[in-house]
C-alpha cells in the first residue's frame, strides 16, 4: 500500500492507495509543518488516526509533501517522526511546492502557486521544481495568503481604519481585545493559523469596496514578487492550489488578467492531482 499526504500548518490531507493505485481510504489530520511541530508531535498525530491502525504494516511507502518541509534538516523531523509509525516503509518527504507542482502538472512546463494559509511559488518543467524567491513566511513573507489577509484585517481593526458596517460585523464576530491578540500571536504556537483564520471574514462582503482592495493588492504583491520573478512568467501557465486562491477565485482572476498572466488551472486540494501524478509517473516506477 502506499500513503501520500498534502500538509498545509492549518490541516493535512492523507490518501491510502493500494499497489495498483486504487483509491482505499482518505482521512485528515491536523497541518504537520517542522517550524512548528517536533518529531514525537508527528507520530502522536498518526497514531491517533483510527482509520489506518489496522493497516499500518501493510503500507511500504510514504509520499509526504509538507509545508515547512524545505531543507533536508526540516524534512528530517517529519520523516523521524513518520518512521517511528511505519517501521517498515519508504518514507520519502518534500517540501509542499514540489507536491504543488506534482498535482497541478498537464504534461508541459508551467508556475505552480500556493496560497493557502502561507503562499510560495515554483517552476516545474517536467522534472525537476525550482524557485526563485523563497518563502519568508508570515512573519516576513506570505504575500496573498491566509496569514497575510488576516494580519491586514486585524491590523485596520485596531487602527480603527475598517469601513463602519465590517468593523460592527467584526466586533460581533469576534470580540476580539488587544490582550488576546499578544497573546495568541506572540504568546502560542502556530500564530500564522490563527491569523489566517480571520481571512474568512472577507467573504461576508465579498463585493465591498475595502475587500475588493485589500485583495486585489495582496494579490498584486503576490504576483510582482513570486511570479514575475521567472524570466518566463508571461509565457508559460500560472498555476493555482490551496483555499485562498480558491474561495477568491474571482479576485485572483482579474488581478492574473491584469497583470498578463497566463492563466492555468485551479486546485484547492492538491491531494487529487497528487494521487493522479503518483498513478501515472511513481507508482508504474515502483512496479518494475
Amino acid at each position: 500500500m502506499i500513503l501520500i499526504a498534502d500538509s498545509g500548518s492549518t490541516k493535512c490531507d492523507w490518501q491510502l492507495l493500494d499497489s495498483s493505485g486504487k483509491e482505499i481510504l482518505e482521512f485528515n489530520t491536523m497541518g504537520l509543518n517542522p517550524y512548528f511541530h517536533d518529531a514525537p508531535t508527528v507520530t502522536r498525530t498518526l497514531r491517533s488516526a483510527s482509520e489506518l491502525a489496522d493497516k499500518i504494516q501493510l503500507i511500504s511507502h510514504v509520499f509526504f509533501y509538507g509545508s515547512g518541509s524545505s531543507s533536508p534538516e526540516l524534512c528530517s523531523i517529519i520523516e523521524y517522526g513518520l518512521k517511528a509509525v511505519f517501521a517498515n516503509a519508504v518514507i520519502v518527504v518534500d517540501h509542499d511546492l514540489v507536491g504543488a507542482a506534482y498535482s497541478t502538472y498537464q504534461g508541459a512546463p508551467a508556475i505552480t502557486c500556493i496560497l493557502g494559509t502561507g503562499s510560495n511559488s515554483c517552476f516545474f518543467d517536467g522534472k525537476h521544481v525550482s524557485e526563485v524567491v523563497p518563502a519568508l513566511a508570515y512573519i516576513l513573507g506570505d504575500e496573498g495568503s491566509g496569514s497575510y489577509f488576516g494580519k491586514q484585517i486585524i491590523r485596520d481593526y485596531f487602527y480603527h481604519r475598517l469601513p463602519k458596517e465590517i468593523e460592527e460585523e467584526f466586533v460581533d464576530t469576534y470580540h476580539l481585545t488587544h490582550g488576546e491578540l499578544v497573546q495568541r500571536v506572540y504568546g502560542e504556537d502556530n500564530a500564522n493559523v490563527f491569523l489566517s483564520n480571520f481571512t474568512a471574514f472577507l467573504s461576508r462582503f465579498p463585493n465591498h469596496d475595502y475587500v475588493v482592495e485589500t485583495l486585489r493588492k495582496g494579490f498584486d504583491e503576490f504576483i510582482s514578487i513570486h511570479v514575475k520573478c521567472y524570466e518566463n512568467w508571461n509565457t508559460v501557465p500560472v498555476h493555482f492550489v490551496g483555499s485562498i486562491a480558491h474561495h477568491f477565485r474571482s479576485h485572483l482572476e482579474t488581478a492574473i488578467e491584469a497583470n498578463g498572466l497566463i492563466q492555468g488551472v485551479f486546485v484547492e486540494k492538491p491531494i487529487i492531482g497528487l494521487v493522479n501524478y503518483h498513478n501515472r509517473y511513481v507508482i508504474p516506477k515502483l512496479q518494475q
